[in-house]
């Protein structure tokens, strides 16, 4: 019996393996990086255990740490969770030569397909499609732009030793393939330490479907249907939901055995996941086995009723499973929404800094996994997972219900985040009717990332924004007043510019990527008073009359001429967030009207870092000319490669970083001098 689990990993999928282990009375032990001290999977945990600095390398991915602490206390077990060392035979193989029970496969099916070249070769043989493409040991540029030309455009490549979405390049003609090779290549020997490649026919239009897997010491093994994963960006997964609407009953038959045979190939034993793309004429085609639990497994444990980290401890201690193919039969309809801190509008750059404000809805159907506690900060060492967003419905349509409100009840401040984009998604016509693929956001990205408000629903949102300045300055005068400071002649006056007197000519403010545009706006204060205020709003040409009343911590009803509508907000610096009517709308904003077109000063901001990270690439060199949108260098933060691009055309007068070297977010990266008008 397993009495004791170290769980080797951070955030939400620690949380969520101690929570089985409380429930099954199992201790806990925890392991955290300098940057991790203050998480609350530290707090849960019965015991935690420091391993060292932030990176990766120094803290999660140190093997003889975490055995030594685990044997050090006794630990029976460690759980690996997903990421970091779940796809490491070494790992577990060194588990079992310090008689710890590696929660997981053995290691010749970890080594087995985390190969993926390997793997594909190995389905072959069990008889399970795979895709056409090159599976070869040479990695040699010639030998990889034959085969690329025999594969043919478009394809994909693909590290051997990959995993999350890392090393993964589309190349749509051949002229973009050395650039891609040299690229993936980089990506991979960062991530996996393995630079190797393989090659992959591109299918545009297809399904990314995965089925669950689950296999005892005593030979049986089963899958526990699908998950649909479609909707992804980086090739990386954000939204997945169970049952797929694609599949038949005849087609989920057929797939559900190559998946049983393709873990029974490799002498599987735990929780994994067989990944298959599936095109338009209902082929499938094998991708990898990831053998480990997978982010999205809570969509499969809401619709079956079963608990899989529980039953991964059972077959690592050495129980056979009770269930039986037969007897598995999903009921309902189950979505997850990943929550990440990134920002859509800019291509899905990371985000890191303070967690504001960090608040889910709950109740029937809802289940939110989240790794980080208000206030908390987002670091730049690791991945951008905030929280798994989870529902489930009697059918689709009660769980997309369901996932709507959850989205439109949540409310997460301080960082940009991918929740608005979520909210687009699941609100899509060609999601709803479910037709989509992994092109969706692709297909749709400027429906997306555009604000989905209409004319009404933007001049609500443009006052809700203009109410949080004039709520502040009200709050910074009477926080002036509790600490006995003479108060000024109107709270409104605190701010330069801003009208002594109540009803005279408006304050200008801009609202800058509000709803998807920038937005002057004139604000007068008509009254005003600790019990709330009164305004005119005009934009637009247009002028709305509005009063606010606060209700609790920045809460508040603002009514619009007899509509009363909850406020919710926040405010930091210059940057503004309002949810109204359920839609959450960011904006930034600036109390002095300001041109329109973009200095060329604000056009420099681009060249600065936009997070912590290392410049691994410089592709410029110093008094070189440059166009704008060249690439000058490529810095890579929060596992992921961000290429920075002249905002305008002009000459490198100064590199200010060499590759290998790390930077602080706002550094300046690059000194352009602009050319002559």
């Amino acid at each position: 019996m397993i009495e004791t689990v170290l769980v080797a990993n951070r955030g939400e999928i620690a949380l969520r393996v101690m929570r089985t282990c409380r429930d099954m009375g199992i201790r806990t032990v925890a392991v955290y990086s300098d940057a991790d001290a203050d998480m609350p999977f530290v707090h849960a945990a019965d015991l935690a255990m420091r391993l060292g600095a932030p990176p990766a390398a120094e803290s999660y991915l140190d093997m003889e740490k975490i055995l030594a602490i685990a044997v050090g206390n006794r630990v029976d077990a460690i759980h690996p969770g997903y990421g970091f060392l779940s796809e490491h035979a070494e790992f577990s193989r060194r588990c079992a030569e310090r008689k710890v029970i590696f929660i997981g496969p053995p290691p010749q099916a970890v080594r087995a397909m985390g190969d993926k070249a390997q793997a594909k070769r190995i389905m072959e043989q069990a008889g399970v499609p795979i895709l056409p493409g090159y599976l070869g040991e040479a990695q040699d540029g010639p030998t990889l732009r034959r085969e690329a030309g025999r594969v043919g455009y478009p394809l994909l490549l693909k590290a051997v030793a990959g995993g999350g979405g890392r090393g993964i390049r589309l190349v749509e003609r051949e002229e973009h393939l050395t650039a891609a090779l040299e690229s993936a290549q980089r990506e991979a020997l960062g991530a996996f330490k393995d630079g190797r490649l393989m090659i992959e026919k591109y299918l545009p239009a297809s399904h990314h479907v995965e089925f669950q897997v689950l296999a005892d010491t005593h030979g049986t093994v089963l899958h526990l249907f699908e998950r649909e994963c479609s909707i992804q960006r980086r090739h990386q997964k954000i939204v997945e939901e169970t049952p797929s609407l694609l599949l038949t009953p005849a087609l989920r038959s057929r797939m559900g055995e190559a998946a049983v045979a393709a873990a029974a190939a490799v002498g599987y034993v735990g929780a994994g996941t067989v990944e298959f793309l599936v095109d338009e004429q209902e082929h499938f085609y094998f991708l990898e086995m990831n053998t480990r639990l997978q982010v999205e497994h809570p969509v499969t444990e809401m619709t079956l009723g079963l608990d899989l980290v529980r039953l991964q401890i059972e077959v690592a201690e050495g129980k056979a499973l009770a269930q039986r193919q037969g007897d598995l039969r999903p009921r309902g309809h189950a979505i997850e929404c990943r929550l990440n801190a990134e920002n859509p509008a800019k291509g899905f750059i990371p985000s890191v800094g303070r967690l504001r404000k960090l608040d889910f809805a709950a109740g029937p159907g809802l289940r939110v996994d989240c790794g980080f506690a208000e206030g908390g900060d987002v670091s730049p060492y690791y991945d951008s997972l905030l929280a798994k967003l989870i529902v489930w419905g009697a059918d689709r349509g009660e769980a997309l219900r369901r996932m709507r409100y959850l989205l439109a009840e949540s409310q997460v401040t301080g960082i940009p985040t991918n929740l608005p984009l979520l909210q687009s998604i699941v609100s899509h016509p060609a999601f709803v009717e479910g037709r989509y693929s992994t092109q969706f956001i692709e297909s749709h990205q400027k429906a997306l990332l555009t604000s989905a408000l209409d004319a009404a629903q933007t001049a609500e949102h443009v006052v809700a924004v203009a109410v949080t300045e004039v709520a502040l300055i009200l709050a910074r005068q009477l926080d002036d007043r509790a600490r006995a400071v003479p108060p000024a002649p109107s709270p409104w006056d605190r701010n330069p510019g801003w009208p002594s007197v109540p009803g005279a000519v408006p304050q200008l403010m801009r609202c800058i990527a509000l709803a998807g545009r920038d937005v002057d706006v004139g604000v007068r204060v008509l009254a005003g008073s600790s019990a709330g205020f009164q305004l005119e709003v005009a934009w637009a040409g247009e002028s709305h009359r509005c009063a606010y009343r606060p209700t609790g911590d920045r809460r508040g009803v603002l009514d619009l001429g007899g509509t009363r509508l909850p406020l919710r907000w926040d405010a930091h610096g210059e940057q503004r967030w309002v949810t109204l009517r359920g839609v959450h709308v960011a904006a930034r904003l600036s109390l002095s009207s300001r041109d329109t077109v973009a200095s060329q000063a604000e056009l420099g901001e681009r060249l600065k870092a936009p997070l912590p990270g290392k410049v691994i690439k410089v592709v410029v060199a110093q008094n070189q000319r440059v166009e704008s949108g060249d690439v000058l260098l490529i810095l890579e933060a929060m596992k992921v490669e961000h290429a920075i691009t002249a905002p305008f055309a002009g000459t490198v007068k100064r590199l200010c970083f060499r590759e290998g070297e790390l930077v602080n977010r706002d550094d300046q990266l690059v000194d352009l001098e602009p050319a002559p008008a």
